[in-house]
């Protein structure tokens, strides 16, 4: 499968394009990074180096790709973080152009604004683009559960609210989402959750929640997710695989003791996953 990734890019460490990237290759894909930052690292640091790329940067890049031919067979666009209303229209641009090449093709969105333990940390214009414009565009969008409410004006907790607000989410646009974090109150204590919802259906998996978080897990869980359903079209297994390959990641990080995801040192996982977690389909 050809991939187009628009997302950020780091020298050190693992985020954007520079988590997303090598887990798709490994599992076999052609993928096309377009980069709209060239940082030294994420700025969960507090500071790094390295370039913004403006939107015409991104269009120039997408245009010298299609003068090649090679938006003809994409089948998977992928954005992250959009860093302002210049990124997202250049990344909505490249959508439609992918689109009018390979009507076919799949938009998944990320729509990166935040955390429950954050609230919102991206600019008020950033909050309007992805609820207001990127997501009624989206095919597909992989928010945590916040992200979720704050796109549909809710605040989902148990399932069924949860559950609501994907609906809510979906009449906006997109056919499919995969809430990536569900923190529902009466789970069993120590665990967490992933929710897919497609027009076929609703499926959860739950796994152990391990004691940190690591920057860079939601772009590959984004990621892997949206490649196996556009590969497979098997919601619970594109989510069962998702689940099994990101906690091998994350447990492997956590042995490491490192602060970046060991995401070359992960490689098996994202082709044969050592565990399998138990896909339920709840609708």
């Amino acid at each position: 499968m050809r991939i187009l990734s628009i997302q950020s890019s780091v020298a050190y460490g693992h985020v954007g394009n520079s988590a997303a990237v090598f887990p798709l290759q490994r599992m076999g894909h052609e993928v096309m990074p377009v980069f709209t930052v060239v940082f030294s690292n994420h700025t969960g640091y507090g500071s790094w180096k390295g370039p913004l790329l403006s939107g015409q940067n991104v269009r120039d890049v997408v245009a010298g790709i299609d003068e090649r031919g090679g938006l003809d067979d994409v089948e998977l666009v992928l954005s992250g973080y959009q860093g302002g209303d210049d990124i997202g229209d250049a990344i909505l641009d490249a959508v439609a152009l992918v689109k009018e090449r390979n009507p076919g093709a799949v938009y998944a969105c990320d729509p990166v604004l935040g955390s429950a333990d954050s609230g919102c940390f991206v600019a008020p214009e950033v909050q309007h683009l992805i609820r207001d414009r990127v997501v009624p565009r989206a095919d597909l969008i992989t928010p945590n559960q916040f992200e979720l409410g704050f796109i549909t004006g809710t605040s989902p907790l148990t399932l069924d609210e949860t559950l609501e607000s994907v609906e809510l989410a979906r009449a906006q646009g997109p056919g499919s989402v995969l809430v990536t974090s569900v923190l529902r109150p009466d789970r069993p204590e120590g665990t967490i959750e992933m929710l897919a919802v497609t027009p076929d259906g609703a499926w959860i998996v739950q796994t152990p929640q391990l004691p940190f978080k690591a920057n860079g897990s939601g772009d590959v869980t984004a990621a892997l997710f949206s490649s196996q359903l556009r590969a497979t079209g098997d919601p619970g297994a594109a989510l069962a695989r998702t689940a099994a390959s990101v906690f091998e990641l994350l447990e492997n990080t956590l042995e490491s003791g490192d602060r970046e995801l060991r995401l070359v040192e992960s490689q098996e996982a994202y082709v044969n996953p050592r565990r399998a977690f138990e896909v339920e389909r709840i609708r």
